[in-house]
C-alpha cells in the first residue's frame, strides 16, 4: 500500500507541474526541462569510460550545502566523472553552468522505468544525496547494482514519516542508504532508535562552504565605490514580508546608513515595484558604475550569485524569508564578522544556526520596524558591541568547519573496496 501510494502521489505531483507549466514559471521550467532527457542522458554516456560519482540536489540551497564535498572529491579523484543532478529549477538554472561537474541534469521523475534508465546508463560507483530527497526507485536501483550510497548533512525530524507508526514503507527507505552522516544530535539519535548504526555525526558542510567564501572573498568594486566609507546594511534575500518591516526604518535613516538591497525574486516586476517603493536615491546594480554610485543610498542588486559576497561591505545583515517561515543563509553572513538581524517567527526553531547565533549574542530577531531601529541603532552607536557581535558570529563558523574532510575519509574507505 505504501508503494502505491508513493507511485501516485508522484504522478499526481507530475500531472500538477504539466497543467501549470504553461502559466507558471517555475513548472514550466521543470516541465520542459525535462523534455528530451532520457535522449539526452544516453547521448552523453554512449561511450563513457570513466567511473562516476552522482550528486543529487535537491535546489539551490542543497547545492550550496553540498559543494565543498563535490570540489573536495574532484581534488581527490580527478579521474571520476561528476554527474550533478537537482530535482528544482532554483538549482538547475542558477548552476546549469557550474564548472565542477561534467553533466549537471534535471533528475528525471522518481518512477521504475526513468529509474532503471537512468542508473543504468551513468553507472555511478558512489552516490551522495544532499540533505534531503529520499527517492525510492532510484534507491532501490543504485542498491541493485551495488553502488555505495551517502546521505550527508543530514536532518531529521521526529515528526517526519520514517519514525510514523504508519510509515514504514518510508522507514525502510532509510535503510537504502550506505552511510549517514548528519548535522545534529537528534537525527543521530532518530536513526539508532530505528535500527540504523552506520551513520556518524559530521556537522554540517555549509559551515566549510561559507568559510571558504569569506577567505576567498571576492572584490566587487561597484559595491565598495557605493559603501565610500559609510555605514551600511546588507539585505539578503528580502521578500515583500520583510520589506514592509523594512521600508519605514530605510525611509527614515536613509540620510545616515545605507542599504544594499538583494532581493530573493528578481523578476522585472519585483525590481520594478522595489525601485518604486525606494525612491530616486536607488539605483540598480546593472545601472550604475564606478563614478556615480557615491552619490546613492541604496544599490538593488538584480543578479543572482552576488550575495555571499557583499556582505564584506556591510556593518551588519538583515537575512530575509524569516516572515514566510523560510530564513534564509545566516551563516553567509555571520562569517564575514558582522551581526545578523532577522524576522523573529516560530519558525526559525528549524534552522538550529539560527537559533545559536541568537543565544551566543551574534544575531538578532526583530518583531517590527519598532524592534528593527532599536536594534540598528544599539549596534550603530555601540561600536564595541557590534564588533564582539560579529566576532561571535564568525567564530562560531569556523568551530564548526571540518564535515567535508570527515566525510571524505569514509569515502576513501569505501572506494578503496570498489
Amino acid at each position: 500500500m505504501g508503494r502505491l501510494i508513493y507511485d501516485l502521489s508522484i504522478a499526481l505531483y507530475r500531472l500538477a507541474v504539466f497543467l501549470a507549466s504553461p502559466w507558471n514559471k517555475k513548472a514550466g521550467l521543470m516541465y520542459n526541462g525535462r523534455k528530451g532527457l532520457k535522449k539526452e542522458i544516453a547521448s552523453r554516456f554512449a561511450e563513457n569510460d570513466r567511473p562516476v560519482a552522482w550528486f543529487h540536489c535537491a535546489s539551490l540551497g542543497e547545492f550550496e550545502q553540498g559543494r565543498p564535498l563535490i570540489e573536495a572529491f574532484i581534488n581527490e579523484y580527478p579521474e571520476y566523472r561528476i554527474v550533478l543532478t537537482f530535482f528544482s529549477p532554483s538549482g538547475y538554472e542558477v548552476r546549469k553552468n557550474y564548472p565542477g561537474a561534467d553533466d549537471i541534469l534535471y533528475l528525471p521523475w522518481d518512477s521504475p522505468r526513468n529509474a532503471q534508465f537512468f542508473i543504468r546508463k551513468i553507472k555511478p560507483r558512489i552516490a551522495f544525496f544532499v540533505k534531503y530527497e529520499y527517492w525510492y526507485h532510484y534507491l532501490k536501483e543504485l542498491n541493485s547494482t551495488g553502488a555505495t550510497v551517502f546521505s550527508v548533512s543530514t536532518i531529521l525530524r521526529a515528526d517526519q514519516l520514517f519514525f510514523k507508526p504508519y510509515g514504514r514503507f518510508y522507514k525502510k527507505l532509510l535503510f537504502r542508504f550506505t552511510y549517514f552522516f548528519v548535522q545534529n544530535k537528534s537525527s543521530l539519535e532518530l536513526l539508532k532508535k530505528a535500527g540504523i548504526l552506520q551513520a556518524r555525526l559530521s556537522g554540517d558542510t555549509r559551515f566549510d562552504r561559507v568559510l571558504e567564501i569569506v577567505n576567498h572573498q571576492k572584490e566587487i568594486p561597484i559595491a565598495a565605490a557605493f559603501k565610500n566609507g559609510e555605514a551600511l546594511m546588507v539585505i539578503g534575500s528580502s521578500w515583500p514580508s520583510d520589506m514592509q518591516v523594512l521600508l519605514p526604518f530605510i525611509q527614515k535613516h536613509i540620510d545616515t546608513l545605507k542599504f544594499i538591497i538583494a532581493p530573493h525574486e528578481i523578476s522585472e516586476k519585483s525590481i520594478g515595484s522595489l525601485e518604486k517603493d525606494l525612491g530616486k536615491l536607488c539605483i540598480r546594480y546593472s545601472k550604475a558604475n564606478e563614478l556615480n554610485i557615491a552619490d546613492y543610498r541604496i544599490l538593488l542588486i538584480d543578479n543572482i550569485g552576488m550575495l555571499s559576497s557583499l556582505y564584506q561591505y556591510g556593518e551588519m545583515a538583515y537575512i530575509g524569508g524569516a516572515f514566510r517561515k523560510a530564513l534564509h543563509n545566516t551563516l553567509e553572513a555571520a562569517t564575514y564578522g558582522i551581526p545578523v538581524i532577522f524576522g523573529s517567527d516560530p519558525s526559525n526553531a528549524k534552522f538550529a544556526e539560527a537559533g545559536d547565533l541568537v543565544n551566543m549574542g551574534a544575531a538578532f530577531e526583530v518583531s517590527n520596524s519598532f524592534d528593527l531601529e532599536k536594534t540598528v541603532l544599539h549596534l550603530l552607536k555601540d561600536e564595541q558591541n557590534r564588533k564582539s557581535a560579529g566576532s561571535l558570529g564568525a567564530a562560531y563558523v569556523k568551530d564548526r568547519s571540518g564535515a567535508t574532510s570527515m566525510i571524505m575519509q569514509n569515502v576513501h574507505n569505501h572506494l578503496k573496496n570498489v
